[in-house]
């Protein structure tokens, strides 16, 4: 263009600069230097450039170009901002929070008479339900004249930012015209609130699903546990012949991850290869995270290794992840060192799996020197989480009172997670002393977790200090706390059977009570088992219900059904909602042993470490593919930009 002359051509131009600015990623930079260089930029190339830096991780660039776009409106006339310019930049004070900035950029809209304009109104809505205003969105939508379904949409998604259901409902029911977008919109509303019941209602009213309405639907069953129903969905999805989107497959296979479904993961990943999915990288990464999850670090390998997209942070982390949960702590770092030599720098996101890794590895030294890493070569300053990995590495490791000193050393107030921590740990070593210390720290912060009193009274247990394990249960009754029920689920045949301690039998449980009563039976004759019931039960429970109670863990039973009917060999996954007993861990390995079984087990709505790097990492644009991101912000994104994206291209 330069060397013909056409870099002069206002319309080629402004076409350049749309592709640099909005169409293609990275390329921001470029286009402000381009900008720059161009003489009498026309308020087109304005709303380009602030319409970049609105969608970009740095959205209060935009405020700065409007800035200057005023002062050569003084000039030039063709330089004054119109309707597009202050969607964009409202849009812009959205994305970062700044009420401020955007009642101001309000106060502009007034004086340039572009208040009333029904695409500016439409944004001002938005951008107060973002920054927490409901009340001035609201104030907004009722003095327009004429407002269409998207601003109709806007002041529902408004109601539901600021926890105002009522609102929302009244809305919707008033509208005029109700389009696809408007029903995602009360399913991603609904979901937010978990309020599963009324999501149920709504996607059973929509006359037309669309993809959002699917994956909506999907990520909404997911984000509340509801895993049969997401298969079952997903599986309604194909039946009906439509082709599930990125954030289907995301959704789905981190229900998989979450409910330890390997079997449904495995049959995804095929659809996945064999849809053309496969060079999607938040798919990937969601691959990654679910066979890390089920136990199969070697897949989650093999999918990092084959990826055909360029592997990013997200794709990695998971992995390091993967590889810090089930122990491998040396793999981890080394993964670690091969992320760096890529090209890619960790954040502090990355150096949490990192650091888990070398605790649950006894890696110390390496632990150190991580963390030290992140301060000295990386800048990174380090956060809650990265303070309780490393007291979780000192309390693995049995050095309590190190670990103790380090918490009050912290430059950051200890939480309840911290304490916690350490409170575990002083259960499993069994130091009585510090664990009431640890005890009176976390009522200071006025918490009653129900796990504290127990991991307090395990401790009491193990020392056989009965007296106090009374006065702490007795105090859990008159708190009214009670005990988190444990339970266990295993899938068997693409089917997921739970089981709860001491629940009513049925055929399923029968046939796990048979099951476990001959493998403790041949564990006891032929592999020297003896129960291990210290601190598991009250000690004035006779020696032989102990036993009993012990062996009718919800874990165990699992187990017992995995035996039962699975063929031999086959790996077995139990996913659990509570830390697994002592007894069990040796019953498991018991089990595995003289059976030649493989026991994997998976913790339950573990957040991953990939969705936070998602969320953290990606641009607004990206967003849309991310595969942890929230559904209400997708459709915000579509409600608010598309319509103006729409009348730039006409």
């Amino acid at each position: 263009m330069l060397k013909t002359g056409l870099f002069s051509d206002a319309y080629i131009f402004g076409k350049l600069l749309h592709h640099c600015s909005v169409t293609i990623s990275d390329s921001l930079d470029y286009a402000t230097r381009l900008f720059l260089h161009y003489p009498n930029p026309n308020v087109f190339m304005y709303n380009t450039l602030i319409r970049g830096f609105s969608e970009s991780p740095r959205p209060q660039n935009s405020i700065t170009t409007f800035i200057e776009m005023r002062r050569e409106s003084s000039l030039f006339l063709s330089a004054a901002p119109d309707s597009f310019t202050f969607a964009f930049l409202l849009k812009a004070a959205a994305n970062y929070g700044s009420l401020m900035t955007g009642m101001q950029l309000h106060c502009q809209a007034l004086l340039h008479g572009l208040d009333g304009h029904l695409f500016v109104g439409t944004t001002l809505i938005s951008m107060y339900g973002e920054c927490g205003r409901v009340d001035f969105s609201m104030k907004v939508f009722d003095e327009m004249l004429e407002p269409n379904v998207v601003a109709w949409n806007a002041a529902v998604t408004a109601c539901f930012r600021g926890g105002d259901l009522e609102s929302s409902e009244r809305l919707f029911e008033s509208m005029p015209l109700k389009d696809s977008t408007s029903w995602n919109l009360m399913l991603a509303g609904y979901a937010k609130a978990g309020d599963m019941e009324m999501v149920r209602k709504v996607f059973s009213e929509m006359e037309v699903k669309d993809d959002v309405s699917w994956s909506s639907m999907i990520t909404a069953l997911t984000q509340n546990g509801c895993f049969d129903e997401v298969f079952s969905v997903f599986m309604d999805l194909q039946r009906l012949g439509l082709r599930p989107n990125e954030v289907s497959l995301t959704g789905v296979l981190s229900a998989c991850a979450q409910a330890g479904t390997f079997e449904f993961g495995r049959v995804v990943h095929g659809f996945v290869e064999k849809s053309g999915f496969s060079w999607i990288v938040s798919v990937n990464n969601t691959l990654i995270d679910m066979y890390s999850k089920c136990g199969n670090v070697a897949m989650a390998r093999l999918v990092l290794e084959t990826m055909p997209a360029m592997k990013n942070i997200v794709s990695w982390t998971s992995m390091i992840a993967g590889l810090a949960m089930h122990g491998h702590g040396e793999e981890a770092i080394q993964l670690l060192h091969e992320m760096e030599e890529s090209g890619i720098k960790p954040d502090r996101i990355t150096f949490v799996p990192v650091l888990c890794a070398c605790s649950h590895a006894g890696l110390i030294e390496q632990g150190h020197e991580c963390f030290s890493k992140m301060k000295n070569v990386y800048n990174i300053e380090p956060s809650i989480e990265h303070y309780g990995c490393m007291v979780d590495l000192y309390g693995r490791a049995g050095d309590l009172r190190k670990a103790y000193e380090f918490i009050c050393q912290m430059p950051v107030p200890p939480n309840d997670i911290i304490w916690r921590t350490l409170l575990g740990a002083c259960s499993i070593h069994g130091n009585v002393e510090l664990a009431e210390q640890v005890k009176e720290r976390l009522s200071e912060l006025c918490l009653t977790d129900s796990g504290d009193y127990v991991l307090l009274s395990n401790v009491y247990a193990v020392a056989g200090k009965w007296n106090n394990v009374e006065t702490v249960r007795r105090s859990m009754t008159n708190q009214r706390i009670k005990k988190t029920p444990g339970w266990s689920m295993i899938e068997v045949d693409k089917i997921m059977y739970r089981f709860i301690a001491g629940e009513k039998q049925n055929n399923i449980t029968k046939e796990a009570y048979d099951k476990i009563r001959e493998i403790m039976l041949k564990l006891k004759v032929e592999g020297g088992y003896v129960p291990e019931v210290v601190g598991s039960v009250l000690h004035h429970v006779e020696d032989e219900e102990k036993e009993d109670s012990v062996t009718k863990h919800s874990e165990k039973l699992a187990v017992a059904l995995g035996m039962a009917r699975l063929c031999k060999g086959r790996v077995i996954r139990i996913v659990k909602n509570l830390r697994i007993c002592r007894d069990c861990h040796t019953v498991m390995k018991l089990i595995s042993k003289d059976y030649q079984s493989e026991i994997v087990g998976i913790a339950k709505l573990v957040r991953t470490l990939a969705g936070e790097a998602e969320r953290r990492k990606m641009d607004v644009a990206a967003r849309l593919r991310a595969s942890r991101f929230s559904e209400q912000k997708i459709l915000r994104f579509r409600f608010y930009v598309l319509p103006m994206d729409r009348l730039l291209k006409a």
